[in-house]
């Protein structure tokens, strides 16, 4: 059999081999720090056996799916090392997640910080055992007996019952557990493991299903690298917009609506000035502004897919006897535009753009202050276009949403995300969509991954995942091919031809969603914004009350100019009103005495560099607008 390594060379074995045994031939270091494989890119256990000809990536903790093995393992040591202390608790489920894993138990309270000590204590034992995990499957009868005391198991059986399939577990030492894989060879290499929360969960995601007690880790092959996550978890801690978000009074949720976010006026002109500019570069970049609204009738989703394929994400209500849902997405307001006048192919590409309103049901437990909300706004641009055009209007969207992260100072990696399980469309047009993303992708020279199945329904995409400040990741601009909805919406144009055709609709994305962005924004400038999206720019400081009519003065020239500023005339000391002008953040404090009045000038305190001296106010001044007029990156 022929073996197709990564880089493109191959091995020829004349007899089946695990992939395990592949790297071992291949390595012995690699063996070694082996996690899983990727095999005809699917990923699997490196117990899986090759026996024809297939493509083989061997994965480290290195690579994504790599470290998502290590970590399920680690959920496994978690789950072992609980049922040896508690063991009377039933075990759920323990999938890795990003940066870590969970497992879910049902006991009889749930953890405290003192028990997870104990639990990680004996996870710390386990590991030192070295137990070898072994991969094993058994009958539907044979599953039952096995987890005839564990009832989450057993609901997970039952719903193998009708497939006819053998049910595959992993055995640690004394502990076995229901489960996919893939896992380790044994639990020794989880070197470094840490137990960061523990918290309720509805089973499955679901009120009406019991509480349960999850617990939350990380874990690593070194110490260092634990300690290195560590560390970053405490700096996240300093940034999380939620505790800068009140203290800044930039945005508060509140017990009315959860996952409803309310902006204070410190919130909103951060969030005008990001709509200003993306208002300006969508102007330049060809697009026209529309606004659709935000409930429209069943009659609509049911055409569009949604209905079908978003319903349970979806506010319903009912008007005038008829079912109306409120817009969980703008696209099929921006088709309904399109179809209000016919098109020629001298219209295309017809850029759309519009700020719309969406709102999405999410589960209580998933919100999280502005990451994930039940209410956003959607930077939203539908680009209906002929054949022809996919890869210019591809690579232009491509190229605006990298113009948006690099203004912000963000780094960002690409991912192609193919069609889902869930999707509507004939393979032929799913082929045709991700074969143009493609394209367009390697014509603009940009390196990108394959995300398997998590396309959105209606076609593929390409997501950017942009890197902030402290090294985490967030997924925010996408552009998705659509051939879908034109057809379920008999959109046309007519061509030079004359004869009429179907267009593509690309849905683009830059700031995903403008509330989110804010929250990322927040997080990597820890509230400490570029001036021009500060909702304070300057703050004018006398050094006494008798200096309080010049800094008056000086206040007026610069609200007069455009600039947000302030005065603080308390009567406290310069020291506390300066410490307090930096922990709210302010770009530039101008301190004003009897020195200052006599010149004409004030003494600069920069936010990021401290004292800068004095300067002349009109020098200072036309220094700031042209910082706010670049929209300067760091003060």
């Amino acid at each position: 059999m022929k073996i197709t390594l990564k880089d493109g060379s191959y091995k020829e074995y004349d007899h089946p081999l695990s992939a395990g045994d592949i790297a071992k031939d291949l390595s012995m270091g690699l063996f070694r720090n082996a996690t899983a494989a990727r095999i005809d890119g699917q990923l699997r256990d490196l117990r899986t056996v090759l026996d024809r000809d297939a493509a083989l990536e061997i994965l480290t903790f290195d690579d994504k799916d790599g470290a998502w093995a290590f970590r399920h393992t680690t959920s496994h040591i978690l789950a072992q090392a609980v049922m040896r202390l508690y063991p009377g608790a039933k075990f759920a489920i323990g999938p890795a997640i990003d940066n870590g894993f969970y497992y879910d138990f049902d006991v009889e309270t749930p953890f405290t910080p003192q028990d997870l000590e104990k639990i990680e204590a004996e996870m710390r034992a386990i590991v030192k055992e070295d137990l070898e995990i072994t991969r094993f499957e058994r009958t539907v009868e044979e599953a039952r007996a096995l987890m005839k005391d564990q009832p989450y198991k057993l609901e997970l059986i039952e719903e193998h019952a009708g497939k006819g399939e053998a049910i595959s577990f992993y055995r640690q030492g004394d502990f076995v557990d229901l489960c996919a894989g893939p896992h380790l060879y044994s639990t020794g290499p989880v070197k470094a493991v840490r137990l960061t929360s523990s918290t309720g969960a509805y089973w499955r995601g679901s009120e009406k299903n019991k509480m349960l007690c999850r617990v939350y880790g990380t874990s690593f092959p070194k110490k260092s690298l634990l300690d290195e996550y560590l560390a970053r978890m405490e700096e996240a801690k300093k940034r999380d917009h939620r505790r800068l978000g009140k203290e800044l009074g930039l945005f508060t949720i509140l017990d009315e609506g959860p996952g409803f976010p309310f902006f204070l006026p410190n919130g909103m002109i951060v969030k005008n000035q990001l709509i200003d500019y993306w208002r300006e570069i969508h102007r330049r970049s060809g697009y026209d502004e529309i606004s659709t609204p935000i409930i429209l009738n069943r009659q609509l989703w049911e055409k569009s897919g949604h209905w079908a394929h978003y319903k349970e994400n979806m506010y319903t209500t009912v008007i005038d006897e008829t079912d109306y849902a409120i817009k969980p997405m703008n696209c099929p307001g921006s088709i309904m535009v399109y179809e209000t006048q016919p098109h020629s192919y001298r219209d295309l590409p017809l850029r759309l753009a519009e700020l719309g309103l969406v709102h999405r049901h999410e589960l209580s437990g998933a919100l999280h202050g502005l990451m994930r909300v039940r209410c956003f706004t959607q930077d939203d641009a539908h680009i209906f276009i002929a054949r022809d055009q996919i890869k210019s209007e591809v690579k232009a969207a491509a190229a605006l949403i990298d113009e948006v992260y690099n203004l912000f100072g963000f780094k960002y990696h690409i991912e192609l995300s193919t069609m889902p399980e869930d999707h509507m469309g004939s393979l032929e047009d799913w082929d045709a969509a991700t074969g143009g993303l493609k394209s367009a992708l390697e014509e603009l020279g940009k390196p990108y991954i394959i995300n398997e199945g998590d396309g959105a329904f209606y076609g593929p995409k390409i997501d950017f995942h942009l890197e902030d400040s402290i090294g985490r990741t967030w997924q925010c601009g996408t552009i998705q091919l659509d051939y879908q909805l034109p057809e379920r919406f008999e959109l046309e144009y007519v061509g030079a031809d004359g004869e009429k055709h179907r267009p593509i609709m690309i849905h683009r994305v830059a700031f995903g969603s403008v509330e989110r962005f804010i929250g990322i924004l927040i997080e990597h400038f820890a509230g400490a914004f570029p001036t021009w999206l500060a909702p304070v720019q300057a703050r004018v400081i006398p050094v006494s009350e008798k200096y309080a009519d010049y800094a008056g003065k000086v206040y007026q020239r610069l609200f007069d100019a455009g600039v947000r500023v302030e005065q603080d005339l308390r009567p406290e000391k310069i020291g506390y009103k300066i410490r307090e002008a930096q922990l709210q953040r302010v770009p530039y404090m101008l301190v004003v005495g009897e020195k200052e009045e006599s010149d004409g000038t004030v003494s600069v305190r920069a936010r990021q560099d401290g004292d800068r001296g004095a300067m002349d106010t009109g020098d200072f001044l036309a220094g700031l607008l042209e910082e706010i007029r670049t929209r300067a990156l760091s003060v």
